[in-house]
């Protein structure tokens, strides 16, 4: 069983930056290595949204329009951990904010959908003020 833990949320002024961390265990000798990862992220009466994602390898990377230049997604896979590094932050991005790996190993191409992606983490809040 894989268990994700995102953490580094916190409250920010607009065009403040935060760095998420998602740190990733499971059985003896798990790795996500061999995963792609995604961040997703959920306000408050609305549905869960992709933010990015990195493939296995950590050399193709998928961002959503609305993050695309200011976010950066990467991964340590020593450290069985993933980032998510948000600089210029606006009101807009406050949210819960999720990590997850992908259901299939080994994929060529970067997962986007939330149905391709398990193991969920418990989130992690991020409020930007004005």
């Amino acid at each position: 069983q894989v268990q994700l833990a995102e953490s580094g949320g916190g409250l920010v002024q607009a065009g403040g930056s935060l760095r998420l961390s998602c740190e990733a265990s499971g059985a003896s000798g798990w790795t996500l290595k061999w995963h792609a990862m995604g961040w997703f992220r959920q306000a408050p009466g609305k549905d869960r949204d992709f933010v990015a994602a990195i493939n296995w390898r950590g050399d193709n990377t998928y961002y959503a329009d609305s993050v695309k230049g200011r976010f950066t997604i990467s991964r340590d896979n020593a450290k069985n951990t993933v980032y998510l590094q948000m600089n210029s932050l606006e009101p807009e991005d406050t949210a819960v904010y999720y990590c997850a790996k992908d259901r299939v190993e080994l994929q060529t191409k970067v997962p986007v959908m939330a149905s391709e992606f398990t193991s969920w983490g418990q989130g992690t809040q991020v409020t930007v003020s004005s």
